[in-house]
């Protein structure tokens, strides 16, 4: 059977699945809509397609979380340094951006399960002789790192003496690179890939993992029953294909990338 059709039946499978299943919130037994807050400028899971609706795998899977728990979903565009406060002020309900799961940051919010596994890593320039964060050197190197991100707080915490370039947007960060203002640009593997990939003549990436790190939806602290509901959709998303649906309609080319270097980037 072709890949294709096979992808197609698999999709027809998923759907049905998720439509059993249903629950509500409310106590007059309406459905509650579950507003859900990501930043869109992280293609391919948070970002508006050509029509500028919201697209990408954190989307598709927060309107299957919708389907999966029976409640209307809101999504927010939120900007990256504001999604937090805006979880902890009650303006969103969760987190679904490609969050990293750190110590720091569960001192603030609650974390669903682990859903993927990604890595740090570096963009550089096409001709450097920089082959890994070892070559980065205090007084010698510059490097650009997007606020808010734990590659900003990797390089401030491992890379002493090395002048960080703090920019709030990750595409001008690789722009820095490009024009060789900067010798390196630290942020996750996938993103890395595809800022090579537009600038294939000026950079080149070096995707082994910095650090592996864990992505997982973010929740207010105490909301217990909100995260077990939460956790029960990814363990039926992952038992199910929900995740290998979006790897292969958002990413076939960069997992098939990552695989043949044996880069770790795992649903999970």
């Amino acid at each position: 059977m072709p890949p294709r059709i096979c992808l197609s039946l698999s999709l027809v499978a998923f759907a049905l699945l998720l439509g059993g299943c249903n629950s509500s919130d409310d106590s007059d037994g309406s459905p509650q809509t579950l507003v859900v807050g990501m930043e869109m400028a992280y293609p391919p899971f948070e970002m508006r397609g050509a029509d500028n609706e919201p697209d990408g795998i954190s989307v598709r899977m927060a309107e299957d979380l919708g389907k999966f728990l029976g409640r209307p979903v809101e999504l927010r565009d939120v900007e990256w340094s504001g999604i937090i406060p805006a979880l902890t002020s009650g303006k969103i309900d969760l987190i679904i951006s490609s969050m990293t799961r750190t110590a720091e940051r569960e001192k603030t919010i609650a974390f669903s399960d682990n859903y993927v596994t990604n890595g740090l890593c570096m963009l550089v320039g096409v001709d450097s002789p920089i082959q890994s964060v070892a070559d980065l050197k205090a007084g010698q190197h510059k490097v650009a790192v997007k606020l808010a991100t734990t590659g900003q707080q990797w390089a401030k915490d491992n890379l002493p003496g090395v002048d960080l370039i703090l920019l709030d947007d990750a595409g001008a960060c690789a722009i820095e690179v490009v024009q060789g203002k900067v010798d390196a640009f630290i942020y996750d593997q996938i993103s890395i890939y595809q800022y090579w990939k537009a600038h294939v003549a000026e950079t080149r990436p070096i995707l082994q993992p910095i650090r592996e790190e864990s992505w997982a939806v973010g929740m207010r602290h105490g909301e217990d029953a909100l995260k077990n509901e939460v956790n029960r959709f990814l363990a039926f998303y992952r038992e199910s294909g929900g995740f290998e649906v979006l790897a292969e309609r958002y990413m076939a080319e960069p997992k098939e990338a990552f695989e043949g270097l044996g880069v770790p980037f795992i649903f999970h």
